[in-house]
């Protein structure tokens, strides 16, 4: 039997968002602040996926998918944060998402327009996390977040004039800064799990090469390599740059020059041939990538090391 496929219900605009929820069109149309918000589970069509078109940031008092690891647990229990951005498809009410959020901040990409963020927020990679890979907060973490909501809560539902807006940005841009300390934090507190995934990492890229997946699969991917750890591309190398100083797409060149290196000193393999066995669609890209991680050409290093 054919599978149905779930149509995308598209929230343009916040005012959208709000009439789904039953509420009062919102003071600003680019910013709204919800406190006690329902889930969007509670929506008309809570099976349906849906795709936004605004930033969303939710603060649930109560998260599922704690990490454990061995008997213990290693996140916290005083609720969390979860990050979406505008195109971001969310799926239906078998999510997160079902945890009702004691805030939820919406703001549409054009209230950033005419200040840095408008550019900066695309550094903040937690905007592509999966559900799974939520922000867990401590009671002190939870304190400074909850605070920077109430700002913004009061500045919101106060008189607007010319200072509103910058000052709802600085505390947009505290929030995310928070947000970002924090996630380097829980790197560090899951660090046993991510030294567990870190090996995971270099058994799956020796794997791919020594049974030569590169020939008929090309380099491998940062996606490949987040798909068969069961994270997302951006959480990985997130993850990485904190434990190793390097993104995932750094491994992964490091494992070609390696075994690009390897091939090099133990055959007689043309530098072409090489590249083609590693993945490489033209020999001119593997040969500046090598150049650039060595300094040497490949030819340069076979006679090195020769």
């Amino acid at each position: 039997m054919k599978k149905v496929q779930k149509s995308l219900h598209k929230f343009e605009t916040l005012s959208d968002a709000h009439r789904a929820f039953g509420m009062p069109q919102p003071k600003h149309p680019l910013i709204s602040l919800i406190k006690g918000a329902p889930s969007w589970s509670e929506l008309h069509q809570p099976s349906q996926p849906h795709v936004l078109g605004f930033y969303k940031i939710s603060y649930k008092p109560k998260l599922a998918g704690k990490l454990k690891y061995g008997q213990g647990y290693y996140d916290f229990d005083e609720g969390g944060l979860l990050f979406a951005a505008p195109g971001q498809v969310i799926s239906g009410a078998e999510n997160e998402e079902a945890i009702c959020s004691e805030y939820t901040l919406l703001i549409h990409p054009d209230f950033f327009f005419g200040y840095p963020i408008a550019k900066n927020i695309s550094q903040y990679g937690f905007f592509s996390y999966a559900v799974n890979e939520t922000l867990h907060l401590s009671e002190n973490e939870k304190d400074s977040i909850i605070s920077v909501f109430r700002i913004m809560e009061e500045e919101l539902n106060g008189r607007i004039d010319d200072f509103s807006q910058d000052v709802v940005i600085s505390q947009i841009e505290l929030l995310l800064n928070y947000a970002n300390r924090y996630y380097n934090r829980q790197f560090i507190t899951r660090k046993t799990v991510s030294h567990d995934l870190l090996q995971k990492l270099e058994d799956l890229l020796a794997g791919y090469f020594n049974n030569e997946y590169s020939l008929s699969n090309g380099i491998p991917t940062v996606q490949y390599l987040a798909e068969n750890l069961h994270l997302s591309p951006s959480y990985l190398s997130d993850m990485l740059r904190v434990l190793t100083g390097q993104s995932a797409q750094q491994h992964i060149h490091d494992k070609l020059i390696e075994k690009a290196k390897e091939k090099l000193s133990t055959t007689t393999s043309s530098v072409s041939e090489i590249a083609y066995a590693l993945g490489f669609e033209h020999p001119q890209s593997f040969s500046k990538l090598f150049k650039t991680k060595t300094n040497l050409s490949p030819l340069e290093f076979r006679r090195s090391f020769n």
